[in-house]
């Protein structure tokens, strides 16, 4: 049964050619030519265009041409929320704005000294989240699949230098759930996403936008046993210049981690509907997706 793989498309070719641009010519540009990009996925990456087309056409009830603009649009964004933060963490000029809803309650779990589980999607940009999270006075670890091809990872560090935040990797060796446990301990937060998982582990099953959907059930144990903390974070772009971030207010409950994974799924379900053509999961979500659009 097909699922997300760990890893994001796109080759280093592509990344070195629009850090030129970007060096050269800046933001607007960048953005000019990645229309031409996105035109070339909506009519050449066949499978994510199934996988997306199931979620506009038959999730959300989108109309015929309005999916198709959706899906459109869902890679172009994909493209600017690269571009941005690549061109944030080189320190070029971009006028962005920012604003953040729910910031004082990341302040008052980091003074309160027991760390803190920060869940969010592959919704907006989390990546430009870490200009804010920095104004938090604690260390901010993000838990990331090693899908990422390495040799692209060293390219955009040498280009834009390292990002201001800790990257813990998800191994087979379970390692991974040592470092996490050690960076609570040390009150600092962790940063992860509820939205995916690769074959072969655990998951739970829920409903999400009214059909059977596979979350990663490890995510949500860790929120369960660490007995931190634990909020619902996004980092969404609202116009071409301003960002918004929103934090939920912090939970620290006895509750299962299944009954954790149902208040995530109220809030992903409402930021997806509300920015539809920001939740990058181009891949086969649901059960129902899995058998009918492969």
């Amino acid at each position: 049964m097909p699922s997300w793989k760990g890893k994001s498309q796109g080759g280093l070719l592509g990344y070195k050619i629009f850090v030129f641009i970007l060096k050269l010519h800046g933001l607007r540009l960048a953005y000019f030519i990645l229309r031409f990009v996105a035109s070339y996925y909506l009519f050449f990456s066949f499978k994510t265009f199934k996988s997306s087309w199931h979620f506009y056409r038959k999730k959300l009830k989108f109309p015929f041409f309005k999916s198709i603009a959706s899906i459109y649009n869902s890679y172009y964004n994909l493209g600017v929320s690269l571009l941005d933060k690549f061109a944030m963490m080189a320190g070029l000029k971009t006028n962005f704005t920012f604003d953040f809803t729910g910031e004082e309650y990341l302040h008052n779990m980091a003074k309160a000294g027991r760390g803190g589980v920060l869940i969010s999607g592959h919704l907006g940009n989390w990546d430009m989240a870490g200009n804010m999270l920095k104004r938090i006075e604690t260390k901010v670890n993000i838990v990331l699949f090693e899908g990422e091809a390495e040799q692209i990872k060293k390219y955009i560090e040498q280009f834009a230098g390292a990002p201001n935040y800790n990257i813990i990797s998800v191994k087979n060796d379970m390692s991974h759930i040592y470092q996490i446990s050690g960076a609570i301990q040390r009150n600092e937060f962790i940063c992860i996403h509820g939205d995916r998982f690769t074959e072969g582990t655990k998951t739970f099953e829920a409903d999400f936008l009214g059909e059977k959907a596979l979350f990663p059930a490890g995510v949500f144990q860790i929120a369960h046993k660490l007995k931190t903390p634990y909020t619902f974070v996004y980092a969404i772009k609202e116009t071409s210049k301003h960002y918004h971030y929103s934090a939920t207010k912090p939970v620290v409950s006895d509750v299962s981690p299944e009954n954790i994974l149902k208040e995530y799924i109220t809030t992903l379900e409402e930021k997806v509907k509300q920015y539809p053509t920001q939740w990058f999961n181009f891949y086969n979500f649901w059960k129902e997706g899995r058998t009918k659009v492969d």
